[in-house]
Formats: C-alpha cells, structure tokens, sequence
C-alpha cells in the first residue's frame, strides 16, 4: 500500500499556517486560475486556426492561387507546433529549477502580445512578402508558449489536488481547450454577424485578437494571486532542484517521453480538424462541395465545444474512480466511433447534421483528454516533472496536431474523398490506443519529492521495476 502523498494532497496545510481551510480555499483558486488562464491562452490559438481556415489564406497568400494558399496558411497553422518542443525545453528547465507559477506568467503575455499583434498585422495587399513572414514570425512566438503553458498548468492543478481527486482537478487546465475553442468560434460567429462579407475579410476577423489585450489583462490578475505548487515548494526549500532537468530525463526516460506524445498524437490529430479550422474551411469554401454560410457553421463548432467540455469534465471525474488507463480505453473507443461518423455526418450538408458530427467526436476526444493532466504528472519523477510532461505534450502536439489540416486537406486534394481522411484519423487512434495499453496505470502514487524512487520505476509494460 502507497505511503500517503502529503505534498500533493491534503498538504496544502503542510504549507498553510491556517491549516486544512485555507488549503481548500487555495486549492480552488488554483483550479479558477488555471481554468481562465488556460481558457485565455488557447482562445488565443484557436483564433488564429480559425481565421487560418477562413480568410488568412485570402489576405496573406493570395498569389499562391486559391488551393495553395490554403495549404500555405494551414502550414502556418502547423509551424507554430515545430516551436512547441523548443518554448517545452525552456518552460521545463525554468519551472523545473525556478518554479511552475514563475513560467505561467511569461507564457500568458508571450501568448497575448503575439496574438494582438496579429490583429494589427499589415495584409500582403499593404505591404507584400512581409505580410506573411510577420504573421509567421507571430504564429512562432505562439509556439512558444504553448509549449510553456500546458505542462506549468497541469502541475499547478495535479500538484495542489488531493490524492483521490487528481483527475477532477487536472481536468480544469484541460477544459480550458473547450472553452477556449467556445470562446473563439463564438466571438468570429459574433464578429461573421456584426462585419458580413467584406467586412469580416477587411476589418471584423481582427477585433478576436485585439480582445485577447483585455483577457490577458484578467488572466495575468487571477494568476499572480496563485501560490506556488507545494511539491515545487517542497523541492526547493530542500534545495534539491536538479541542474540539468532536460538531460536527466531523456538520460532514464526517453522511450516514455515518446510513448507519452504517442497518446497525445492520437488525440490531437483527431481534434485538430476543428480546433485548426479545417472543418470551418472545408465545409464554408465556396469552391468545395457544401459551400455552407460561415456565421452557423462556426455557431456549430462552438456548440461541439460545450460537448467536448462536458465530455472532458466527466473523463477526469470518472478516472479518479477506474482509473487513468481505463478512462483512455474507453475513450479510443469512442473516439474511432466519431472519427467514422464525422465526414457521414458533416458530408449530409447541413449546418445541423455537421453540429452532430463533430459533436459525437468531441465525445471520444473528451474521454481521450480529460484524464491526460493527471495520467502524465504521475509518469514522471517530482525533480524532472514539468520537463517530462511539458515535453511530451509538445512532441506528441508535432507529431499529432501540426500538419493534421494540411495533411486532410492535401488528402482530399490527392484523393477526391473525405474518407482517405477518416482512415488517416482512425490510424491515429489506434496509434493513441497502442500506446496506453504499453504504459501501467500509476493513479494514485505519490507525487512529493519524498517518493522519487517510487516514481523513478518504469511504468512501462515489461520494462524493469527495480
């Protein structure tokens, strides 16, 4: 039987001189702040996809020819992932050396100021090849700190939550996607109704990224009224953080640092083809086969929003009680359901039956993120955690999310069909689900620096335990 974790569950009071109450309280306003903080910080992605998909293609590579400056602009989508590993590699020997709270707070204004500087960015019809290669320069920067973000966030959540609650508070980082997905297809729907036609093109899709000045300013608020994680706390008043976090960890774990971005591709593949706007694009190009108004569809995608948040939500709840691996399962499942329905669905030409099928997706996207926040924090060991989550999810973000719009859209391209897509989906999956069957589940273990040597054990199936 585990010895109990006091530094990551009801050891906030380890730390709190008021005892259990002010931990509870703490603990809360953890989990507000890394819900808005994580909610700012992908509506900030997600308006960039979605605008990639609607109109970037028109403003900045239009002499391309219509066909390949989608691509081109689904490409930028994608460059922004090549720099997720490099912003993981520096978020994860800052917050491993100087703190999760302290790296938090760069990502949330490298996020925001590269994003509002999108909204005021020049088209190529202003000022020519620079249009372009700012709006890259731009998307790079929020690369960067996506890769920064999620594993600091995961840690504040998982680190500060009770034993037997890890998943139900690791899932407030990972709801922040939804809702930043809600908040973005709701603000460009907002935004398609109060600028329609030209003037969304000319003027209306960049008030979504001005807006990004204020939600920055709010989350930036909330987070710095945060403690500091108390196993980071921990470490470092035994002053046992380690010099070379990044070395350490691919020196003991590289094959799970790969095995754990293979559970991430499965997912991030599959939800990209909304969260990157490929969806939106596909089914609003006047010149494709449905040619649907821009206003409802992206009313649609926000609605499938509501459903992935309240399938994620549920996924990190229920994995406190049958566990990480289990959870997943269920999810792969579920998800290579959606996957065969989703072009079934979107393909009937409504904005109403393209709702269904990317909200029966979200279901098994829902089930295949919810309980990562947690499954992750209880692979790694406490001194090298924020590297080993942090770069994980950015090598599974590369190798899943990046290209997954271009890739769709050079396959139908190539192909003249919609399933050479679905098969390129379901293969992802199955790559998803391959790998959680190779990992032991670890719900539960202690996460304090006091249990390093348990935590250093391989949870890797047939690895040595020793």
């Amino acid at each position: 039987m585990s010895t109990p974790d006091t530094s990551a569950g009801t050891a906030g009071a380890h730390f709190t001189p008021t005892g259990s109450f002010a931990a509870a309280t703490d603990r809360r306003r953890v989990v507000f702040a890394t819900v808005v903080g994580t909610t700012v910080e992908w509506y900030d992605f997600f308006i960039y996809a979605s605008a990639a998909g609607l109109v970037f293609g028109q403003l900045f590579f239009e002499p391309a020819g219509p066909q390949f400056a989608t691509i081109l602009s689904f490409l930028t989508v994608g460059i922004s992932f090549l720099f997720r590993p490099l912003g993981a590699f520096i978020a994860g020997h800052l917050g491993d050396k100087h703190g999760r709270r302290f790296v938090l707070m760069i990502t949330l204004v490298l996020m925001g100021a590269a994003t509002a500087l999108v909204g005021l960015l020049p088209t190529y019809d202003a000022i020519g090849i620079a249009a372009p290669i700012l709006l890259i320069l731009l998307r790079i920067l929020q690369g960067i700190s996506a890769g920064g973000e999620w594993g600091g966030a995961v840690l504040m959540a998982v680190e500060h939550a009770p034993t037997k609650r890890r998943g139900l508070f690791g899932v407030s980082p990972q709801i922040g996607v939804p809702l930043g997905l809600l908040l973005a297809s709701g603000m460009m729907a907002l935004m398609s109704i109060l600028a329609p036609g030209d003037a969304f093109v000319a003027w209306g899709w960049r008030v979504p990224f001005l807006l990004s000045i204020v939600l920055i300013a709010i989350g930036y608020y909330v987070r710095r009224r945060v403690d500091e994680s108390p196993v980071f706390r921990e470490i470092a008043a035994r002053r046992e953080q380690t010099r070379t976090p990044i070395v350490r960890l691919f020196r003991r774990h590289a094959l799970l640092v790969v095995l754990a971005a293979l559970i991430f591709a499965g997912n991030n593949a599959v939800g990209y083809m909304t969260t990157g706007g490929y969806i939106q694009n596909y089914s609003t190009n006047p010149d494709g086969p449905l040619g649907l108004e821009r206003g409802p569809v992206l009313w649609a995608v926000a609605g499938s929003a509501v459903t992935w948040l309240a399938s994620t939500w549920c996924a990190g709840w229920l994995s406190d009680r049958i566990g990480r691996r289990t959870t997943y399962i269920i999810g792969w499942v579920l998800q290579l359901v959606g996957v065969f329905l989703l072009f079934p669905l979107v393909n009937a030409g409504t904005v109403w039956s393209l709702f269904a099928g990317v909200a029966v997706l979200t279901i098994g996207l829902g089930f295949t993120y919810g309980p990562q926040a947690a499954y992750y924090a209880e692979l790694f060991p406490a001194s090298i955690r924020f590297s080993g989550v942090s770069i994980s999810y950015a090598i599974g973000a590369i190798l899943g999310g990046a290209f997954a719009p271009t890739i769709a859209t050079a396959l139908v391209q190539a192909t003249g069909t919609t399933w050479s897509v679905t098969w390129y989906l379901a293969g992802m999956t199955v790559i998803g689900l391959i790998a959680t069957l190779l990992l032991r589940d670890r719900s539960g273990i202690p996460l304090g620096p006091d249990h390093e040597a348990e935590q250093e054990r391989s949870p890797i199936v047939g690895a040595s335990r020793a």
